[in-house]
């Protein structure tokens, strides 16, 4: 269907992580009658996060783009991540959008993502509503929330007309929203969304006679029909079968066909003849493109700037794994095969930076959780390999080295805020502000080295008995530090390779906390365990114990275990120190030392 670009309206959700975005985007498709009544999606929550890791974490990782109609407007939606790992995801997909919704949590008020997503689509001059959420909680606070958006507003503005903007009361899970927060919030719908978007957010500004211009700012792919090259058109109008050229980021050119042209709409996409300038398009035939490139007219091949997005604050090794296991639970584990997909993944992940390191890779992202998901990601695909220790990524700056530096929010109920303070204090963090919430919490903001926060979060969550609620932004770079002390305990250290028996493993829970259960198996140089002090200690985990004939099987009685310890992949990242390493293969996670071998290993650390 062919759209007048005066009814156009493109608009990005934006917000700190578990606002409540992806469920107001939810409401928004439901309501508008995308679907059928009786439609699976009718009944289903967090429609957009329909990647696996997605649901399972409840957090929105990759943008997703979608569109409605409302009346005779059409409402192209883009569904940012929340959290500030996928922070690259938010910036290459704003510059699509002429307006945002920003949306607050009622209680949490902003948040340092909040922050940082305002930012950008402020400096991108985009027109902002804000959405206060989830205004049912016990602890809401509607008024603070407020004074604190003003102030927000005010430090980030970029022109006086950003400190005007409409605010809205909504509870997102109930598809309701309000423009003056109502006594009774039994009764509503998003009506009110819809007309600020329509009223508020101005139509994208077009120039249809000049020659096809469109950036490209994601990628889609179908065993069908290839590659999707997905963008807003900047000017002109492109048709099925149009001859265009591809402005690459290195200055070259290339030609290629559109072969056809598709609109969003719900969760799915339909052709369309013609695409018109200020509406989201995506096109299939051109099959080298990139993130951050040029589709434009043949004849007037002009190219847009190129996608920048924010340095990358983490790098790790990856490689293929070197275990004695090496080869026998994954199905790619060859430097060729993981280096193959490690590029496959630059094509989409536009905040991730890989170069070659040995016979492995360093791949440096946003952050730990960044990097992750990559790993879980490869891991589910059946690849087999090993990774190291995050380190920090620094910068050269006036011929001094810099290391990034993150501000650190902590809310702990009272009673558990001096074990924080110690934490931090260890991690040389510098506290700026401390006070009582409402709700009678202490929240703490720090600023601390980024390095200095890898490992903070397990460690904050035992100390607290899982109450502490965490949240970091990297603000920018300092002058790199001394290296801090090691903080953890040495590692239980399997002495031989075999399989673990009861036996073993009762005498090794006696030297501190086990990672491994009876009837694994371990090789020599695997770590089991943490230790309960402070030096690394070889265990031997694969005794069975021997009888005699006074001493018979029954007469020690059962032994009995303690349950073992599960680290999860974050975890496991967070545990390990420089001279260790992660095995990674579908079936299982194993720490181990880099050196197996203890006798090279002593000789290591004495050099």
């Amino acid at each position: 269907m062919q759209q007048d670009p005066k009814n156009i309206r493109n608009i990005a959700i934006i917000a700190h992580v578990d606002h409540g975005k992806t469920t107001l985007v939810d409401g928004l498709l439901k309501q508008s009658q995308t679907f059928r009544d009786n439609q699976a999606e009718m009944s289903q929550e967090l429609i957009m996060d329909s990647g696996d890791q997605e649901r399972e974490r409840g957090i929105t990782i990759t943008a997703k783009i979608t569109a409605v109609q409302h009346n005779q407007y059409r409402i192209n939606i883009i569904d940012t991540p929340g959290h500030a790992d996928f922070s690259g995801e938010v910036e290459r997909t704003l510059n699509m959008a002429d307006g945002c919704i920003l949306i607050v949590d009622a209680q949490e008020g902003p948040m340092p993502q909040t922050k940082f997503v305002l930012t950008k689509a402020l400096a991108n001059e985009l027109k902002p509503i804000v959405v206060i959420n989830k205004v049912d909680k016990p602890g809401s606070r509607l008024k603070e929330v407020e004074d604190e958006l003003a102030d927000l507003f005010l430090e980030l503005a970029v022109h006086e007309d950003q400190l005007h903007y409409p605010v809205y009361y909504a509870i997102g899970r109930e598809g309701k929203a309000w423009k003056e927060m109502p006594a009774d919030t039994s009764t509503g719908d998003l009506e009110p969304i819809f007309e600020a978007i329509i009223n508020e957010v101005p139509a994208p500004s077009v120039e249809l006679e000049k020659p096809f211009q469109m950036l490209v700012t994601a990628l889609s792919h179908d065993s069908f029909k290839g590659k999707y090259a997905i963008g807003r058109i900047s000017r002109g109008t492109i048709k099925s079968g149009d001859q265009v050229v591809v402005c690459k980021k290195d200055g070259t050119q290339s030609k290629a066909k559109a072969e056809l042209i598709f609109m969003s709409r719900g969760v799915t996409k339909f052709e369309i003849e013609k695409g018109v300038a200020g509406d989201i398009v995506q096109i299939t035939g051109l099959k080298d493109i990139q993130i951050g490139e040029t589709v434009a007219d043949v004849n007037n091949p002009e190219a847009l700037p190129v996608l920048e997005v924010e340095a990358p604050t983490l790098q790790i090794y990856l490689g293929p794994n070197t275990s004695p296991f090496k080869g026998t639970e994954g199905e790619f584990n060859t430097s060729r095969q993981i280096g193959d997909r490690l590029q496959k993944e630059l094509e989409v992940n536009i905040g991730l930076r890989v170069k070659e390191e040995g016979i492995g890779f360093l791949v440096s992202g946003r952050g730990e959780l960044h990097l992750s998901v990559l790993i879980e990601t490869m891991r589910r695909e059946g690849y087999e390999f090993e990774v190291g220790r995050p380190q920090v990524v620094t910068i050269e700056e006036d011929g001094q080295v810099k290391e990034p530096v993150e501000e650190l929010i902590i809310e702990v109920p009272a009673e558990h805020a001096g074990a924080v303070q110690m934490e931090l204090g260890q991690r040389r963090a510098t506290l700026k502000e401390q006070f009582v919430t409402s709700q009678g919490a202490t929240k703490l903001i720090y600023e601390l080295p980024t390095r200095a926060v890898l490992g903070l979060r397990n460690i904050l969550i035992t100390s607290t008995k899982g109450t502490v609620i965490m949240n970091s932004l990297t603000i920018g770079y300092q002058p790199q530090a001394p290296a801090l002390q090691q903080l953890r305990n040495g590692a239980l250290i399997s002495f031989e390779q075999g399989t673990t028996t009861p036996y073993s493993l009762e005498n090794a829970q006696a030297r501190g906390e086990v990672f491994v259960g009876p009837g694994e198996k371990v090789y020599a140089g695997q770590i089991i365990g943490l230790n309960n002090r402070g030096d690394d200690l070889e265990i031997n985990v694969v005794k069975e114990k021997h009888l005699t004939n006074i001493r018979s099987s029954s007469s020690d009685g059962i032994v009995q275990l303690v349950p073992f310890t599960v680290l999860s992949l974050e975890q496991c990242l967070d545990f390990i120190e420089n001279d260790e390493l992660l095995e990674v293969t579908p079936q299982n996670l194993r720490l181990r030392k880099r050196e197996l071998d203890p006798n090279k290993r002593k000789r290591l650390n004495k050099s």
